[in-house]
């Protein structure tokens, strides 16, 4: 039996190359982004939590059961502030953190990200690796690892690789050939995508 888990929908970003969508909000193939990750691993976690400044009572309106909580700071400063706030909100143990633009989750990805961190006990973090490309932002992260987030965070690092290396990370690698794109950060993007998706 795994650890208890909750999940955190990280979408605290101001998505200035999609023209300021809420990209939670959008269709990106055949659901939108909320319930797709939702459906994913609601089932898996004990709760649903969405990190985003805006929204609120949409999300909410579309599945009841999500609770939400904005940044500690309003800079949109990248998703190791909102990894940081979560822990303030969130009583297990273990966050699995997913990014609000991820296009396609890998199968079995929640039982691969524990297993990992079983594994490699030394390991406060395990992120994942789709096509030799690190998703940085869809991770697993152990409530031992504060300490060390809130340190970069005072000190204004904010790289989630450099953070990640400090808590020893360990990597689960997805090798999916047909995806052209593991996340979506332009209307560029998006269409690309969809094309693929079309073919």
């Amino acid at each position: 039996m795994l650890p208890e888990t909750e999940l955190v929908i990280l979408a605290g970003g101001q998505a200035l190359r999609m023209q300021g969508k809420n990209k939670l909000l959008q269709q990106f193939d055949t659901q939108i982004q909320l319930v797709k990750i939702y459906q994913a691993f609601n089932a898996e976690v004990t709760q649903v939590w969405v990190n985003s400044h805006r929204d609120h009572a949409i999300y909410q309106k579309i599945q009841p059961n999500i609770k939400c909580f904005s940044d500690e700071n309003s800079g949109f400063e990248g998703p190791l502030i909102g990894m940081q706030t979560a822990w303030k909100y969130v009583s297990a143990d273990y966050i699995l953190f997913v990014p609000c633009d991820i296009t396609v989750i890998p199968t079995l990805i929640y039982q691969s990200l524990h297993q990992a961190l079983i594994q490699n006990s030394a390991s406060l973090v395990a992120y994942v690796e789709i096509n030799n490309h690190g998703l940085y932002p869809f991770c697993l992260i152990k409530r031992t690892a504060v300490k060390v987030i809130e340190e970069h965070v005072s000190q204004k690092k904010l790289s989630l690789k450099r953070c990640f290396d400090a808590l020893n990370a360990t990597v689960v690698k997805v090798n999916q050939p047909t995806v052209y794109f593991h996340s979506i950060n332009s209307e560029l993007e998006l269409t690309q995508y969809q094309n693929a998706l079309s073919i």
